[in-house]
């Protein structure tokens, strides 16, 4: 998984954004997708859904929701009710690694991912039969570097010790679940290479320890911003593209990559999706357009399907993608135990943080 990453950070080549006159059979087409607002929704507005709309007259909708188990659990009931209205929702790499646990509600994409079988710019696995690849990216530890002028925690134990680095905290509340436990078995002083299968009862007890410092409950990464922004915590969890936006806006944020968690957003179009074509010509737009990639990854902090898009992407941004070193000291999620025992996490999660 690392040396297919670390793909996406080598090699230039030139390929230019292709475009297509609008259709005039396509003034009232769209496609819906699922979004999570803020500075994620602006980049992708921008760079990749008005460019679309300009050049094939489809209107894309974007739909709020808090995170992906929110999504997933809507897909899920419209599918059930047989009422779909969206037509692509969002998934992790823990769903989009599993093709047989998503196909439950994604649509098979097998026959529209051959086109992209010989493209040596795209990362493997960019077209999938349950996903299509949209970035990788990280979650890591942030800090406020105005209350940590000595520095602040750079890994999961020091996260947890509120001794030595004293702070309030901010913390993902939402029902993902097994990102935290791991965290929380990381900072407990678990190998990586022992994580899984993962000990559920100690990390729990180990979320125990921290629980009272936690100031900040976040389910969505715009949350997560927000938070920072307003001195709810000193130190949190953060994906790596909202620490981006922070810095950006000048804001006092330091980051640290060790124990940090690999994931890659996907996307899956919803089994029985009422406008499947459009969504295809979405897909393909993206994965067919390096520039549209390179400018999202460059707003974003993001590692692109192709490596051709890094053309598009400053010196700078490159820099904080990263390097082979802190690669190494990053934690990728067993996609097959976290599938396996997804909803068991889910439900003692939504037990415990309730309590």
């Amino acid at each position: 998984m690392k040396s297919k990453l670390m793909i996406g950070f080598y090699g230039l080549a030139a390929l230019s954004l292709a475009s297509s006159a609008v259709p005039a059979t396509a003034q009232d087409r769209q496609v819906v997708i699922s979004g999570s607002g803020g500075s994620y929704e602006k980049a992708l507005r921008e760079y990749w859904f008005d460019p679309f709309e300009k050049a094939t007259g489809i209107k894309v909708v974007s739909v709020p929701t808090a995170d992906n188990e929110e999504g997933r659990a809507k897909v899920e009931a419209m599918i059930k009710s047989g009422n779909v209205t969206w037509d692509i929702f969002t998934e992790n790499d823990a769903g989009g690694e599993a093709p047989d646990h998503l196909m439950t509600r994604a649509d098979d994409l097998s026959g529209f991912c051959m086109q992209f079988n010989d493209r040596s710019d795209l990362l493997p696995g960019s077209c999938k039969a349950a996903s299509v690849l949209f970035a990788s990216g990280a979650t890591v530890i942030a800090y406020n570097k105005e209350h940590f002028r000595n520095g602040g925690p750079t890994t999961w134990k020091e996260f947890w010790d509120t001794e030595q680095f004293p702070g309030a905290r901010g913390f993902q509340g939402g029902s993902q679940a097994y990102g935290q436990l791991t965290m929380a078995l990381l900072a407990d002083g678990v190998a990586k290479d022992k994580l899984y299968p993962m000990d559920v009862d100690r990390a729990f007890k180990k979320l125990d320890e921290l629980r009272p410092n936690v100031e900040a409950w976040y389910t969505s990464g715009d949350q997560m911003v927000q938070g920072f922004r307003n001195g709810q915590f000193d130190a949190g969890v953060m994906y790596m593209t909202r620490v981006t936006a922070l810095k950006n806006e000048g804001q006092p944020i330091g980051w640290s990559f060790n124990g940090a968690l690999l994931f890659s957003d996907r996307y899956a179009v919803v089994k029985g999706a009422p406008h499947k074509a459009e969504a295809l010509e979405l897909f393909k737009f993206y994965l067919d357009s390096p520039e549209v990639q390179g400018k999202i990854c460059e707003a974003l902090s993001c590692v692109p399907p192709s490596k051709d898009a890094l053309k598009y992407m400053s010196a700078e941004t490159r820099a904080l993608m990263p390097s082979p070193e802190q690669l190494s000291d990053m934690v990728i999620p067993d996609p097959k135990w976290v599938v396996a025992n997804q909803q068991k996490l889910i439900d003692r999660w939504n037990t415990w943080i309730q309590q």
